[in-house]
C-alpha cells in the first residue's frame, strides 16, 4: 500500500485525532521500529508511544490504547505467533492496526487493517524496507495530526537515503575485509551506540552476532558506558562503536576518546564519515539506523565468510519447540 493513502484514510477515520502510536514486534522486526519510537519521544507533543516485544504487549496491554491509537506490527515471515496475537488484542481494543511483512500469505495480514508487503534481499531499496516504511508512516501520521516543522526536510532525506547507503556500502568494502581478518576469532563483542542508533547496536548484537553467528555479544548505550560497562575495557576486549550523526553524537565521541586511550580492539563505524551529513541536519539523526543496518550487514557477511558460518544456519529457531 501507499503510505500517504494509508495516513489519509486513518486521519479521516479518526477525525484527525491520534492518541498514540505503538510499535509491536519481535527480534529484528522490533529493532526496525526503534527509530520510529525514538522520533515519537523526541519530537511529538500530544500522541503517546510505546515499543513492545509482542508477547509483553499481549500480557500487559497499555491502558492508553484506544480507538484513536495506531498499532504498527511487523513480522518478516508474517506468522510469528506473538505478533499475530498482539494484532488480535489491538483490534479488540478498537485500535487501528498496520501490518508489515515479506510474506503475502502471512497470518499477520488477517489482523491488519492496513498492510504493507515490503521488499527484501539484494537489489531492494532501503526506502522500501520495513525500517524506512515504519519511520515514514510515523512521521507522516504525526505531521498530519499535529504537524512536524521539519517534515519537508524529512521528505528530502527520504529521497536521497538510498544514494547515501549505496555509497557507504562501497566505501566500506576494504575495511570489512580487514575487520573480518582481524576479529574473526573474537568470542565476545560489545556494540556501542546512542540515540536512534542504539536500536541497531542492540539489533546487530542479538541478530547478526548471537543469532546468525552464535557469538557472545551485548549492546551498551554510549551514555551508559561510563556508568559501569567501561570497567571491562582492556587491550583484549573488542568494541564496535556506532558514531551517530545528530544530537547524541557527543555521547559517542566521549566513548571514542576513552576507547582510543584504553582499548586496542575498536572498530568505529561513523555515519558522518559515511555520508549521512548529506541529509539535512534537522532530521539526519533519524536516518542513522537505516544507514547502519545496511553497512553492518556488509560487516556481518564478511565475518560469516571468514568464519565459514552461514548467516542462515540455526540450531533452535524454527527447528524445536519453544
Amino acid at each position: 500500500m501507499d503510505v500517504n493513502k494509508v495516513v489519509a484514510e486513518i486521519v479521516k477515520k479518526n477525525g484527525g485525532e491520534l492518541s498514540g502510536i505503538y510499535f509491536v514486534a519481535c527480534g529484528g522486526s522490533l529493532v526496525d521500529m526503534y527509530v520510529a519510537d525514538y522520533f515519537m519521544k523526541a519530537e511529538v507533543l500530544k500522541a503517546g508511544t510505546g515499543l513492545y516485544t509482542a508477547n509483553e504487549f499481549v500480557q500487559v496491554v497499555p491502558k492508553r490504547l484506544d480507538e484513536h491509537s495506531v498499532v504498527i506490527l511487523c513480522s518478516h515471515g508474517g506468522n510469528t505467533p506473538e505478533s499475530v496475537a498482539a494484532g488480535e488484542v489491538a483490534q479488540k481494543r478498537g485500535a487501528i492496526t498496520i501490518g508489515l511483512t515479506h510474506n503475502k500469505h502471512a497470518e499477520l495480514l488477517k489482523v491488519s487493517d492496513y498492510s504493507f508487503l515490503y521488499e527484501w534481499g539484494d537489489g531492494a531499496k532501503v526506502l522500501n524496507n520495513p525500517m524506512a516504511i515504519i519511520l515514514d508512516l510515523t512521521v507522516s501520521l504525526v505531521n498530519a495530526t499535529e504537524g512536524y516543522s521539519s517534515y519537508d526536510k524529512f521528505r528530502e532525506g527520504m529521497t536521497i537515503i538510498d544514494t547515501v547507503v549505496d555509497n557507504a556500502k562501497k566505501q566500506v568494502q576494504d575495511r570489512i575485509k580487514v575487520f573480518a581478518d582481524k576479529y574473526q576469532e573474537e568470542t565476545m563483542y560489545y556494540i556501542l551506540g546512542s540515540g536512534p542508533s542504539y536500536g541497531h547496536a542492540y539489533g546487530f548484537s542479538i541478530c547478526s552476532l548471537m543469532e546468525m553467528q552464535w557469538l557472545d555479544s551485548t549492546s551498551v548505550h554510549s551514555g551508559e558506558f561510563f556508568h559501569g560497562p567501561f570497567e571491562v575495557t582492556d587491550k583484549d576486549t573488542m568494541f564496535i562503536l556506532l558514531m551517530s550523526q545528530g544530537r547524541t553524537r557527543p555521547l559517542d565521541e566521549r566513548a571514542k576518546v576513552f576507547l582510543d586511550k584504553y582499548a586496542e580492539k575498536v572498530e568505529v563505524v561513523d555515519a558522518k564519515e559515511l555520508g549521512l551529513d548529506l541529509i539535512p541536519d534537522e532530521v539526519s539523526e533519524f536516518f542513522n539506523p537505516i544507514l547502519f543496518y545496511s553497512v553492518l550487514s556488509e560487516y556481518r557477511s564478511a565475518l560469516a565468510n571468514n568464519r565459514n558460518h552461514d548467516l542462515d544456519v540455526r540450531r533452535y529457531m524454527g527447528k524445536v519447540e519453544y
